[in-house]
């Protein structure tokens, strides 16, 4: 139960760790936050202000169920032909047609796209926010059909007197013209309406395709129903041109209503068209008819109907009548319905009824007198053709009504207009939503390197290998400040040694430290040389090297520094020598000891700078010049310093540290990874060499470590009167 308690506890504690730890690594990392934030939010507040601004323009157009009542009775049965009902998709897919959006694309020359030019990507926003007004309006172009490429340049020639030229893509001369003047040259027409900018501006002019303007216009213009099933539509368009998208809306709003009207009216024009092309011919039938009738009168002396005769001749008549009615009847329907259909039927079936009257009624008539039948007939035909052209006439009349009084199920509601403000870009949103992106990406920035880090913080995962950690060494200010000076010339030699310009900072403090830690090391070491080296460059050797040994000569022992990086060595800076006449001079035999060793500034401190870059700085090591170096230095010197390059860089160290007594090694704070060091302790058991301890320079204050933290809450300054 214990252990449980003990587990859960220990879980828990992990866990505070662990966020603690996250929390800390952002707020390590807050001004890489701050800054990718603050960046992103410039580019955001940029963007929206240099954004062309994109205006949206509407409309509303009601498309209605027609009801056709009251024009049914007027015209009767016909009226159900002009009745129509049609769904707001089927509208809207009508109104997107080529048929409909084709005429906008004419009369607005759609065809023709001209814009002025601009700088790329922020011209036309500087240009904008800079008041520099440019436009361009061209409302014919034409071109010869052998052009494979219709892209052109127009120069503003003179501003004033708004002349132009236009270049083709070789940027060869077309043609000049003026603005308000149509100019036509080598098959070439083009009609500038307005020219606005400085004389030398530069307008892109081509020329698309009728097709694909049609097809940008569809896919630019948006289309909606208001509500469910409401039959309101509305007409959109956004465009950074108010005036063109609230012309565009209107053209095709306009043209989809005459559209209607003509649809609506079509089957009048054409059943009006019928009608009025036969009515000639009956009334030649007419007059034929009565003539026929009033000479065999004549020629019989005034022959009038028995009353019989006359009951005959009126049903007879009425039966043609009724006849003539079926067959328009049927002229109508068809166009409407098949022969198997109900209607179709019934009609048939009431035109055979009325020919076996009209068949039982012409058996009656052949009973009468021969001349009461040629009255009879003839009478018939002209009643019969008189009451046919009137019925004609009639339904002219009716016809006309229905053409001239046919408005459509289309009204436009609302013309369109342009919004006051711009709808893109949504400039806070944009600020805003920059902003939050930034801070996301800084955040993830921060933790996936903080994931992907291996560098050492913490002196505990050094002394898990099994190297004690002798020293940690916080990093100076002092020391970065002293750097950034001498690199521009502005400090002294000495300055630049921290040991020297500021005693009391704490990273020559923890040397101080170091010190006492190095006495009891040493007292088992077969001589008194220490190495101090380090897994790779830029961690700081040589500032512990040459400050440690300021530290020890202010103790009053005499100390030697030798740079034995005869590659890169910088260790002269420190005390304003040159890096020649040290140490590859003597091995090579060119210079004797006294001649090498420099006497510092620091009292008890010589330094042995690393001489000339040789070509074999290794067998210059190996060599018993070095071997002999060693043995007089450890004997005439205190302490003797050696400052080595990089192990995992050269061999360099192991050749060093199987002549020192005492190997020390440096690693940098949140660079230098365990790996790294692991590495280097196993090349140097390889080498016979035993690392004595390790030395964590430049240790910073992070909240993401406890350790770091920590360290630098402690200090200890003198009272200051």
């Amino acid at each position: 139960m214990s252990q449980a308690i003990n587990s859960t506890r220990d879980t828990s504690t992990s866990d505070e760790i662990d966020l603690a730890k996250l929390f800390g690594q952002l707020i390590d990392g807050r001004w890489l936050i701050l800054s990718i934030t603050t960046l992103f939010a410039i580019a955001g507040i940029a963007f929206a202000l240099l954004s062309t601004p994109i205006y949206k323009a509407d409309a509303l157009v009601q498309v209605e169920q027609k009801s056709n009542g009251g024009m049914s009775a007027l015209v009767g049965d016909m009226g159900e032909m002009f009745a129509s009902e049609s769904s707001s998709t089927t509208e809207i897919e009508i109104i997107k047609s080529r048929m409909i959006l084709g005429d906008t694309v004419d009369a607005l020359n759609l065809t023709t796209i001209a814009s002025p030019q601009y700088m790329p990507i922020i011209g036309k926003g500087l240009s904008r926010l800079m008041g520099e007004e440019k436009a361009i309006k061209v409302s014919r172009f034409d071109i010869p059909r052998y052009v494979d490429k219709p892209n052109f340049t127009l120069v503003l020639d003179n501003a004033e007197q708004d002349t132009y030229t236009l270049f083709d893509e070789q940027e060869r001369k077309i043609l000049t013209g003026k603005v308000g003047v149509l100019a036509d040259q080598n098959d070439y027409r083009v009609f500038v309406m307005q020219l606005e900018g400085n004389t030398g501006d530069v307008f892109d002019v081509s020329k698309i395709s009728r097709f694909d303007a049609i097809l940008n216009l569809q896919q630019s213009l948006s289309i909606s129903e208001k509500g469910k099933q409401s039959g309101v539509l509305q007409f959109s368009l956004e465009g950074e041109n108010k005036e063109q998208i609230e012309a565009i809306i209107n053209d095709v709003s306009q043209n989809y209503f005459l559209q209607n009207i003509a649809r609506n009216s079509a089957e009048a024009e054409q059943s009006l068209e019928f009608l009025q092309a036969q009515l000639p011919a009956i009334k030649d039938k007419l007059t034929t008819s009565e003539n026929v009738l009033n000479d065999f009168r004549l020629e019989r002396k005034s022959v009038d109907l028995s009353l019989e005769a006359r009951s005959a001749l009126d049903v007879l008549v009425k039966l043609e009548a009724q006849l003539n009615e079926l067959t328009f009847k049927e002229s109508e329907i068809s166009q409407r319905f098949t022969k198997d259909h109900p209607a179709y039927k019934s009609l048939i079936d009431k035109r055979k009824v009325l020919l076996a009257e009209k068949d039982r009624l012409n058996g009656q008539v052949q009973k009468l007198p021969k001349t009461q039948r040629e009255v009879l007939r003839m009478q018939r035909d002209v009643e019969l053709n008189q009451e046919i052209y009137i019925q004609l006439l009639n339904k002219t009349q009716e016809l006309n009504i229905v053409k001239v009084g046919t408005v459509g199920n289309v009204r436009i509601l609302d013309t369109a207009q342009a919004y006051t403000h711009a709808v893109k870009p949504k400039k806070p949103l944009i600020v805003v939503l920059a902003t939050l992106l930034g801070g996301m990406l800084s955040v993830a920035i921060v933790l996936l390197k903080a994931a992907f880090h291996r560098g050492v913080e913490n002196p505990d995962e050094i002394e898990a290998l099994g190297i004690p950690v002798y020293a940690s060494i916080p990093k100076s200010n002092w020391q970065e400040k002293l750097d950034i000076r001498y690199n521009k010339k502005k400090v002294k030699h000495l300055e630049t040694l921290l040991a020297e310009s500021n005693p009391a900072d704490l990273s020559i403090e923890a040397l101080r430290g170091l010190r006492t830690s190095m006495h009891f090391a040493m007292m088992e070491a077969k001589n008194n040389v220490v190495m101090i080296t380090g897994p790779a460059p830029n961690i700081g050797k040589s500032f512990v090297a040459v400050n440690f040994a300021a530290v020890i000569a202010k103790t009053g022992q005499k100390v030697l520094v030798v740079d034995a990086d005869m590659r890169k060595g910088y260790m002269q800076r420190y005390f304003g020598m040159k890096w020649d006449n040290g140490l590859s001079d003597y091995l090579s035999g060119k210079l004797s000891l006294e001649e090498s060793i420099q006497k510092s500034e620091v009292p008890n401190l010589d330094v042995l700078t690393r001489g000339q870059v040789p070509p074999n700085p290794s067998e210059l090591l190996m060599t018993k010049r070095f071997s002999d170096f060693i043995d007089w230095a450890s004997t005439n010197y205190d302490l003797v310093l050696i400052d080595t390059p990089p192990v995992l860089a050269v061999t360099d160290p192991s050749i060093v540290g199987a002549l020192a007594g005492t190997t020390l090694m440096v690693g940098r704070f949140d660079q230098t990874s365990v790996k790294e060091i692991d590495v280097t302790r196993h090349r140097f058991e390889q080498a016979g060499i035993e690392v004595k301890g390790f030395i964590l320079n430049a240790v910073e204050k992070k909240a993401s470590n406890s350790y770091g933290y920590g360290y630098y809450n402690y200090s200890y300054d003198s009272d200051k009167n």
